[in-house]
C-alpha cells in the first residue's frame, strides 16, 4: 500500500496456494466463557466450506452531513448454539490489526425479531458472541459506524460532496468460515443524485444501488467512491479512471492527461504479460476535504490526492506516482502475495514479513511504469532516485535495524509519526527496497550482457496464470529460485545482505550499476523543489540535517547531525537566524555565509516555555542530492526506464 507522504512521487516497499484452493486451517487458543453468562466464549477457526445462506447487507450512506452510515446486516442461521460475529482486524493492504471497531455504535441483535444479548470477547474485542436458540432462522445486526468529522479522529471519509465507502467499517461476519466462502448481497443508499463507482456491479433504483452478489472477500476487497461531481474514462484494457471532485473544475483532464493514463495500462500490460481482474476501476478522489488515501485491491484502487492533479499538472509530478504504484499491485500484493500474508478472513493475524517484495518492489516499478507512460519524465524521476538514495545515506538507523525488521513497522507503531524517524526507521521497505530492486535490475543486465532485467522477473513471477483475480502465494525461496533462473549469482546471499544485515550506507550500486553516481550540489532538483513546495520550508537533510517550515517549526532532524548535535529537537520553533527574523530564505542564506566565514549558525528557538539561543557548527553549505552521468550512451537505468510500447 502507498500511503499518504510514504509513497508520494518524491518520498514516496515455493508455496503455492492457487486461487480458491484449499487453505491451512487457522486456531486461536480456546478461552473460558464468561461468568453468569451461557456463551461458550470460543472463537471457532476458519473452515474452507460454504457458509449456508446469503448474508444481506444494507447500509445507509446517505448522511453527509453527520459522517453516520446506518447499517442493518441480515445473517443466516446456521445452526443453533454459539455464534460469534466477527469485526474485520486484520485489513489486506494496511499491513496491521487497523480495523475501526472503535467507530462501531448502537450494536442491537434480534434473532427472528426477538431481542438477543452479546457481549464482545474480552481478549479479543473485534469478536461478538450470542446463542443461537434452536428453530431460529436469521439474525439481524443492526448498528452505526460513527466516521471521523474531523482529521484527528482519522481520516474523514465523508464530505458534502463525496464519500468512500469501505466495506469493513460496515460489516459483520460469521466466524468459522473463509471468507471467500461466505455469499452476501449488499445495498447502499446514497446522497440524492450523487454518482457511486465500485469493482462490485450493481443495479440502480433511484438513489441506492443493489450490488451483485458475490462473496465476502470480494466485497470487502471492492470499495465505493461516491459523489456529487464525477467523470469516467475509459483507458482501455478493460480499465476505467472513475475520477470525483470538490468541483467539476478538478476534473477538467486534458487529453495528453489521458493519454498518459492509458499508456500506463498499456505499458503495464506490457511488462507483466497478464492480467488479474476482468475489470478494473481507479477510484481517483480529489479534494482538500476527503481524507487523501492510496490502498490496493485486487480489481480497482483507492487513490485519493490534493485539487491540482490535473489542473497543476504543469507544476510537477506531485501525486501522480501513486497511481502507477497501486496498479501494480493488481498483480504484486493481491494476485502474488506472501504466504504469511495471506489469510482466510480478516481475523487471523497477517505476518508483514518479504514486505520489501510486495512494497518495495510495487514502489520500484510504480516509479519505472510512470516514467515509461510519461506520467512524469525520466529526469524527474532520477531526481527522485537520487533524493531517496540521499536520504537513506542519511538514516544511520541501518546501522542497528535491518530492512527485514522495518517490514513490522506498521503493526509495531501503528504508522505514527516518529520524533526521530532517521535512528528509529520506519516503513523503509518501501524505498530502501525500491533501491535494492533497483540494484536486482542492474546486477540481471550485468550478467547477461543486457539481456535481460527486472522485466523479465516481472513476466516470470506475476505474468502467469492470465485472467485469475485469486491469490498465488510465494515464499523468500520462490524469489530466489526465480532470479536464480535468469542470472548466475548468490541471490540468497545478496537478500540476505541487504535485508537481514545492518549497514552503514544505502544501496547505491544499482545507480552505479545504471551509470550515474550520486553528487550534491547548491541547486535543488525537480524532487527537492517539490519537496520543499510540499514541506512549506527548507529542506537540508542532506546537509545541515534538518527540516524545517517556513514558519520555524523544525519537523526533522537527522539523528547525529550537526543540528542533532546542536541539541535541536522535531517540534521546536525557530524564531530568528543570526539576529534576523526566521524565513526559509533567511536560514538558507546563513548557511551559505557559514561556509564563506566558518562562523556558526546561531538560532534562536523555543523549547516548550523556555527560549535559548543554540549555535550549530556547520560550513558545508547547501546540499541538493542530484544523479550525475557517467560514461557516454545509456546505461541499464536508462533502458530501464524506455516505454516498453
Amino acid at each position: 500500500m502507498r500511503h499518504s507522504s510514504t509513497v508520494l512521487f518524491m518520498l514516496a516497499v515455493l508455496c503455492v496456494i492457487p486461487s480458491h484452493a484449499k487453505g491451512e486451517t487457522f486456531t486461536e487458543a480456546t478461552r473460558s466463557k464468561p461468568v453468569a453468562q451461557n456463551i461458550v466464549d470460543v472463537i471457532p477457526p476458519p473452515r474452507d466450506v460454504r457458509y449456508p445462506g446469503t448474508l444481506i447487507l444494507e447500509v445507509d450512506a446517505s448522511d453527509v452531513r453527520q459522517h453516520i452510515f446506518r447499517v442493518t446486516e441480515t445473517i443466516p442461521v446456521a445452526q443453533a448454539g454459539p455464534l460469534t460475529l466477527l469485526y474485520p482486524q486484520w485489513l489486506p493492504g494496511i499491513h496491521s490489526p487497523a480495523g475501526s471497531v472503535d467507530k462501531l455504535a448502537g450494536l442491537k441483535i434480534t434473532i427472528d425479531g426477538k431481542p438477543q444479548q452479546w457481549i464482545r470477547d474480552p481478549l479479543n474485542v473485534f469478536a461478538f458472541h450470542l446463542t443461537i436458540p434452536e428453530g431460529a432462522k436469521a439474525v439481524v445486526a443492526e448498528f452505526q459506524f460513527l466516521s471521523p468529522t474531523a482529521t484527528e479522529q482519522g481520516r474523514v471519509v465523508i464530505t458534502d460532496t463525496l464519500l468512500r465507502l469501505q466495506w469493513p467499517s460496515v460489516s459483520l461476519y460469521p466466524a468459522g468460515y473463509f471468507a471467500r466462502q461466505i455469499p452476501i448481497q449488499a445495498t447502499v443508499k446514497y446522497p440524492e443524485g450523487w454518482e457511486a463507482c465500485c469493482a462490485v456491479r450493481g443495479k440502480r433504483n433511484g438513489s441506492s444501488v443493489t450490488y451483485d452478489t458475490t462473496d465476502y472477500e470480494v466485497l470487502v476487497d471492492s470499495p465505493v467512491l461516491a459523489g456529487r461531481h464525477f467523470k469516467a474514462v475509459d483507458l482501455g484494457g478493460n480499465v476505467m479512471l472513475d475520477i470525483f471532485a470538490d468541483s467539476p473544475r478538478e476534473l477538467a483532464a486534458a487529453s495528453e492527461h489521458i493519454a498518459a493514463h492509458a499508456k500506463l495500462v498499456e505499458e503495464s500490460l506490457a511488462l507483466f504479460g497478464a492480467r488479474h481482474y476482468d475489470h478494473y476501476d481507479f477510484l481517483l478522489s480529489i479534494s482538500d476535504t476527503l481524507g487523501s488515501i492510496g490502498l490496493e485491491h485486487h480489481r480497482c484502487s483507492e487513490d485519493g490526492v490534493a485539487p491540482g492533479y490535473f489542473t497543476r499538472w504543469a507544476d510537477g509530478p506531485g501525486a501522480r506516482n501513486l497511481l502507477p504504484h497501486e496498479f501494480t499491485h493488481s498483480w504484486n500484493g493481491k494476485f502474488r502475495r506472501s504466504e504469511l500474508l495471506w489469510t482466510p478472513n480478516f481475523n487471523v493475524p497477517m505476518q508483514d514479513n518479504l514486505l520489501w517484495v510486495y512494497e518495495g518492489q510495487t514502489q520500484f516499478w510504480g516509479f519505472v511504469l510512470g516514467a515509461r507512460s510519461g506520467l512524469y519524465s525520466k529526469q524527474q524521476t532520477l531526481d527522485a532516485f537520487a533524493m531517496l538514495a540521499s536520504h537513506y545515506d542519511d538514516v544511520p538507523g541501518r546501522t542497528w535495524r535491518p530492512l527485514e525488521d522495518t517490514t513490522h513497522e506498521p503493526i509495531i507503531s501503528g504508522r505514527h509519526k516518529q520524533a526521530w524517524r532517521s535512528w528509529q526507521r520506519g516503513e523503509d521497505y518501501y524505498n530502501e527496497g525500491l533501491l535494492m530492486w533497483l540494484e536486482v535490475d542492474g546486477l540481471i543486465r550485468k550478467q547477461t550482457a543486457g539481456a535481460k532485467g527486472l522485466d523479465d522477473f516481472a513476466k516470470n513471477f506475476f505474468g502467469i496464470n492470465d485472467g485469475d483475480f485469486g491469490e498465488v502465494t510465494y515464499n523468500r525461496r520462490t524469489v530466489i529460485d526465480i532470479l536464480n533462473g535468469l542470472a548466475p549469482l548468490d541471490w540468497d546471499k545478496f537478500l540476505r545482505e541487504h535485508t537481514d544485515d545492518i549497514s552503514s550506507e544505502a544501496p547505491k550500486n544499482g545507480l552505479t550499476l545504471g551509470g550515474y553516481k550520486l553528487v550534491y550540489t547548491d541547486q535543488p532538483s525537480s524532487a527537492s523543489k517539490a519537496q520543499e513546495a510540499r514541506l512549506k520550508g527548507v529542506d537540508q537533510s542532506a546537509g545541515i540535517g534538518l527540516e524545517v517550515k517556513n514558519d520555524g517549526e523544525i519537523t526533522n532532524i537527522v539523528w547525529e547531525s550537526p543540528a542533532f548535535k546542536a541539541a535541536l529537537t522535531v517540534s521546536m520553533k525557530v524564531f530568528a537566524v543570526n539576529g534576523t527574523e526566521f524565513t526559509g530564505e533567511a536560514f538558507k542564506d546563513a548557511i551559505v555565509s557559514a561556509k564563506k566565514t566558518k562562523k556558526p549558525i546561531e538560532l534562536l528557538i523555543k523549547d516548550g516555555h523556555a527560549y535559548r539561543t543554540v549555535k550549530i557548527d556547520y560550513v558545508e553549505g547547501i546540499r541538493y542530492p542530484h544523479l550525475e552521468k557517467v560514461g557516454a550512451g545509456d546505461g541499464s537505468l536508462d533502458i530501464l526506464l524506455k516505454s516498453r510500447k
